[in-house]
């Protein structure tokens, strides 16, 4: 797993007293003010960096907005950034996902989430003093994001690509788009420790699944979530090329694509 992208637990602990990498917490704020937190963490509620509103490319928040978030929190476009959640990492799958939209050039999501950090390290319900900053955005060009639209998961369905359904059999088997194959994010968890399962295991599940690195990969789900840590993942073993569908089913049934239905095995 390439550690520009994902980190452990130990990684992190280790550089828990470096100034450059920033610890950021997605969770509500009562969670991370009741429950605890990772020492030096700040708090940035998944709620706050998404856009219902459907400005801007679909959920994202926009770039200034984003940049906002960040700078209220005392963090410099320079900073390493680590996101953690208590949910498997989707939550902060989504924030990774974001920041790097916005141009943030190292961010990084925590193998694990935060109970299977409390099971080795210890947490605080202090939080840490900052400073705000002035972040200035460096949204990707769209020929550099991995983003892709309506006219563009069309013209992907015409080639060999292969669409990956991220979502739960019930929604896969109400309406899925053509020929695609679910892959429940959650497969690449390993239940018992909460961390991501080996890499030689994950691979040759994804292989199982057709999903390996020499083909187009489009991902999408309903709302752009829970691709965001499937992303995080091929990513991070080295699949090269994985096309992001931001508008996901919501934006394909809204424009009335052509979808399939029925039993997953059929």
């Amino acid at each position: 797993m390439d550690e520009s992208l994902v980190v452990t637990p130990d990684w992190l602990a280790s550089r828990l007293d470096d100034p450059t990498v920033r610890i950021v917490d997605v969770r509500d704020a009562w969670e991370y003010d009741g429950i605890g937190h990772l020492p030096g963490a700040v708090n940035v509620p998944f709620d706050r960096y998404r856009d219902e509103s459907d400005v801007d490319r679909g959920t994202l928040p926009g770039a200034e907005a984003f940049a906002d978030l960040l700078g209220d929190v005392g963090i410099d476009p320079d900073e390493t950034i680590v996101a953690y959640d208590d949910t498997h990492g989707v939550f902060a799958a989504r924030f990774v996902l974001t920041a790097l939209e916005y141009g943030h050039d190292d961010v990084r999501l925590l193998d694990g989430d935060y109970s299977a950090w409390n099971r080795e390290y210890e947490t605080t319900t202090e939080a840490p003093a900052t400073e705000s900053t002035t972040y200035e955005p460096d949204p990707l060009a769209p020929d550099e994001s991995p983003l892709v639209g309506y006219e563009a998961v069309q013209e992907a369905l015409e080639r060999d690509a292969v669409f990956v359904d991220t979502r739960e059999r019930d929604e896969f088997e109400d309406a899925r788009l053509p020929g695609a194959v679910r892959f429940d994010w959650r497969e690449v968890v390993d239940e018992e420790t909460r961390r991501l399962k080996p890499d030689a295991e994950l691979e040759a599940l994804l292989d199982d699944h057709g999903i390996t690195p020499d083909r187009e990969i489009v991902l999408y789900c309903n709302t752009a979530r829970r691709i965001s840590h499937t992303f995080v993942v091929l990513t991070a073993l080295g699949y090269e090329t994985v096309a992001f569908y931001e508008g996901s089913l919501t934006e394909w049934l809204a424009h009335d694509g052509e979808v399939e239905s029925g039993p997953e095995d059929a």
